[in-house]
C-alpha cells in the first residue's frame, strides 16, 4: 500500500498529517510522492484564503490525476464538503473532528496504533489543544474547528517525553488558539501551567511556543518564558495598527494596548526573536489607517512579519463589508511592509555576527552547507560535517548569505 500526503495551511494541520503518516507507516503503509503512484492521497486542506481554496482544489484534482484514491480533511472540506464531493478522484470526506480516523480507513484496522510522538521533523509539533473561542469578523477556522479543546496534561506529557526518547532537542507547541489551552479542563489549566510541567517532569531541552494572542500574554507567562529551556522567540499577531480596522476585525484590543504590551515584553525579556501577522487590504482601510499600521510595526521590536493581503471568506461578517481598497493601493501596501520586514530582519541578524548561538539541526544540504534554527527563530548556515538531524550545535556567527546567518561550528569541550 503506498499513500501520499499534500498539507495545506497552518503548523496544526501540519502536525495532524504528520501523525497520520507515521501512524500508517507503523501499520506497514509506504508513504510516498504524488510522483510515486500512490493508492491514496490524502490532502489536509486550508481555507485561510481564496488562494488556499483554489490551491486545495488544484492539489485534489492533481492528485486524482495521478491515479490516487483521493481522502480529504480539513478545514476547506469542512465547510465546502458538497463541492468537494463532486471533484474527481474523491473517495472520502473526513470531518476534521475524526482526521485520525483515516489510518484506519486505509489499514482497515480501528484499533490501528497512533503515533503521537512523530520524528517527521527535526523540531517536532506537539499539538495541545484545537479550535478557536474568537470570533473575528473575517476568519472561518472557528466555523471549521470549532471552540477551543486541550488535550490532558498528562498526555501531553507523555507525548512530550516520547519525543524526548526519541532523541530531539526542541518540541513546538502548536494549536489553533494557543493562550486559550487548558481553559476547558476540568482543573482549570494554563498555558503557563502546562510550560511549568514541562520543564518540570520532561528533559526537553527545548520549548518553542507558536502564535500567542496579545491579551493572553500575562506577567505569569512572561515569568516562565524566562527560563532558559523557553526559545527566545514569541509570535504575537497584529493584524492592523489602526483602532478603526481592529475594531471591524473584531480583535479585542485597540492599537494603544497592544503596543504597551509588546513594549512591557520587550523591556522584560531583551532582544528576542519577536513576528506579528498583519492582515491588508481590510474593508475600508484608509491611506491613514494603513499609515497607522506601517508606523507601529516601525517603532516596534519586530524581527520578522508575516503579511497577507485580505481575503474574503463566505460566511463571514466581513465578506458584507464595503470599502474594499484597489489591488493596486494593497500591492503597493504589501510592498512597503515587506520593505520593511526584510529590514528589520536583516538589522536583527547584524546584531548577531560576532556572537555564538546554539542552533538545531534541519535535514538538507546546499553547496556543502547545512541549516540550523536557532532559540531567536533565525536560520544559520554552517559548513557540512557529521551532525545529525535534530542535534544541538553551537555556531559562532561571521556573516549574511542568502537572507539567513552563517557561521562554523565551535566545538564545546
Amino acid at each position: 500500500m503506498k499513500v501520499a500526503f499534500v498539507t495545506l495551511g497552518c503548523r496544526a494541520n501540519q502536525s495532524e498529517s504528520d501523525i497520520i503518516k507515521e501512524s500508517l507507516e507503523l501499520s506497514g503503509v509506504t508513504t510516498v510522492t504524488l510522483n510515486d503512484s500512490p493508492d491514496f492521497c490524502i490532502v489536509n486542506t486550508c481555507t485561510v484564503t481564496r488562494k488556499s481554496d483554489y490551491t486545495s482544489r488544484q492539489l485534489i484534482r492533481k492528485a486524482a490525476k495521478q491515479g490516487a484514491k483521493v481522502i480529504v480533511t480539513g478545514c476547506y472540506s469542512q465547510l465546502n464538503e458538497q463541492e468537494v464531493a463532486g471533484l474527481p478522484g474523491v473517495v472520502k470526506i473526513v470531518d476534521i473532528k475524526n482526521k485520525y480516523d483515516i489510518v484506519g480507513l486505509i489499514t482497515h484496522n480501528t484499533d490501528s496504533k497512533l503515533v503521537f510522538a512523530t520524528s517527521s521533523r527535526s523540531r517536532p509539533f506537539l499539538k495541545i489543544q484545537d479550535g478557536c473561542n474568537f470570533s473575528c469578523s473575517y476568519c472561518t477556522v472557528p466555523l471549521a474547528r470549532g471552540k477551543s479543546r486541550s488535550e490532558p496534561l498528562e498526555l501531553l506529557i507523555e507525548r512530550a517525553a516520547a519525543i524526548v526518547e526519541k532523541g530531539f532537542s526542541e518540541i513546538v507547541l502548536t494549536g489553533i488558539h494557543l493562550g486559550t489551552y487548558g481553559k476547558d479542563l476540568p482543573d482549570q489549566a494554563s498555558i503557563s501551567g502546562l510550560l511549568r510541567t514541562l520543564l518540570l517532569q520532561t528533559s526537553i531541552h527545548r520549548i518553542r511556543l507558536s502564535s500567542l494572542e496579545v491579551n493572553e500574554i500575562n506577567d505569569e507567562l512572561l515569568e516562565v518564558v524566562e527560563d532558559k529551556r523557553l526559545c527566545e522567540n514569541l509570535h504575537i499577531p497584529l493584524q492592523s495598527g489602526s483602532d478603526a480596522v481592529l475594531r471591524l476585525m473584531r480583535r479585542g484590543y485597540n492599537a494603544g494596548q497592544f503596543r504597551k504590551k509588546i513594549e512591557a515584553v520587550a523591556e522584560r525579556l531583551g532582544r528576542i526573536g519577536l513576528g506579528t501577522d498583519i492582515i491588508v487590504g481590510f474593508p475600508g482601510e484608509s491611506d491613514r489607517d494603513f499609515e497607522e499600521t506601517y508606523q507601529m510595526l516601525e517603532d516596534l521590536p519586530f524581527t520578522y512579519m508575516h503579511v497577507f493581503p485580505y481575503s474574503p471568506r463566505l460566511n463571514t461578517d466581513a465578506a458584507q463589508m464595503t470599502g474594499l481598497p484597489t489591488f493596486q493601493k494593497v500591492q503597493e501596501r504589501i510592498d512597503r511592509l515587506k520593505w520593511l520586514e526584510n529590514a528589520k530582519k536583516t538589522t536583527f541578524m547584524k546584531e548577531q555576527i560576532g556572537k555564538s548561538l546554539e542552533i538545531i539541526m534541519e535535514e538538507g544540504e546546499v553547496h556543502g552547507m547545512v541549516v540550523g534554527t536557532s532559540s531567536n527563530y533565525l536560520k544559520v548556515a554552517v559548513p557540512l560535517y557529521e551532525q545529525h538531524r535534530g542535534s544541538v550545535e553551537i555556531a559562532h556567527l561571521v556573516g549574511i548569505r542568502n537572507n539567513m546567518l552563517e557561521g562554523h561550528l565551535v566545538k564545546v569541550p
